[in-house]
C-alpha cells in the first residue's frame, strides 16, 4: 500500500523524467523549432546543423519523455510537439531564464538589438499601421512553418528566397520583418538585406505565438 511519502516519490520521478529530457540545449532548440509546426529529420539537421544522427538521438530522448511524437510520411519521419500546452512551457522557460540570468539579457541585447543597429516595431504598433495600409508584413520562416500559422495579412518571403523577390515589393510602405521570436535571426538577415537596397525596413521582435496570445486568448 502506498503511503504519502512513496507517492511523492513517484510523481517527482515522473516530473524528473521531463528535467532530463530538456537538458541539452540542442534538445531545446529542436523543441523552439518544433513549435513552429512539424518538421522531418532531415529539417531539423538542417536548422540546427546537426547531423542526421544526432538529431534522431536527441528526438528519441523527447519521445521517451513524450515531449514530441512522430508519424511516417513516405520515406519521411514527421515529428511535431506532442501537446501544445508544450509551446507555452517553453515561452515560460524563456522568460524565467531571462528572469533568473542576467547573462540572457545580456545576450540579447547585444547580439539582437546593439550590435544589429535596427530598428524595431511592436506588435500593438504593427497592428495600426497594417490596418492603416502603411506597412507590409513579411514571414521570412520556411513555407511550410507560414501554412501551419502566421500572423493575419503578413506575406510568406523565405528568407532564401528573399533576394530574388525583391522587385515585388511595393515601394510606397515600409516593411516589416518577423520570424520564429526574439531569438531567431532571420529577419535580421531579412532587415540587413532590405536596408542594403534602400528599403525601409524594421524588424519585429516577437512572432506567431505571441500574436495569438496578444489577439486571441484576451
Amino acid at each position: 500500500m502506498l503511503n504519502e511519502r512513496n507517492v511523492k516519490d513517484l510523481l517527482y520521478l515522473e516530473f524528473a523524467r521531463i528535467g532530463k529530457s530538456l537538458s541539452s540545449p540542442k534538445r531545446l532548440e529542436i523543441l523552439d523549432i518544433l513549435s513552429q509546426g512539424p518538421k522531418s529529420v532531415e529539417a531539423l539537421s538542417k536548422a540546427t546543423t546537426m547531423s542526421v544522427a544526432n538529431v534522431s538521438q536527441h528526438l528519441q530522448t523527447l519521445a521517451n519523455s513524450r515531449m514530441v511524437k512522430f508519424q511516417k510520411k513516405g520515406n519521411y519521419v514527421i515529428y511535431e510537439l506532442a501537446d501544445a500546452a508544450i509551446s507555452n512551457f517553453l515561452a515560460s522557460l524563456h522568460t524565467l531564464a531571462e528572469n533568473q540570468f542576467v547573462q540572457v539579457q545580456q545576450i540579447k541585447q547585444e547580439f539582437l538589438n546593439d550590435n544589429f543597429g535596427m530598428a524595431g516595431v511592436s506588435l500593438s504598433e504593427l497592428k495600426e499601421r497594417m490596418e492603416k495600409g502603411e506597412v507590409i508584413l513579411l514571414d521570412v520562416r520556411p513555407k511550410e512553418e507560414y501554412e501551419e500559422a502566421h500572423i493575419p495579412g503578413a506575406v510568406s518571403m523565405p528568407i532564401e528566397e528573399l533576394r530574388e523577390k525583391l522587385s515585388t515589393l511595393p515601394t510606397n510602405c515600409d516593411v516589416v520583418a518577423y520570424c520564429r521570436g526574439c531569438y531567431c535571426l532571420m529577419s535580421v538577415e531579412a532587415v540587413e538585406l532590405l536596408k542594403s537596397k534602400g528599403v525601409n525596413a524594421f524588424r519585429l521582435e516577437e512572432g506567431v505565438h505571441d500574436w495569438n496570445k496578444l489577439h486571441n486568448k484576451k
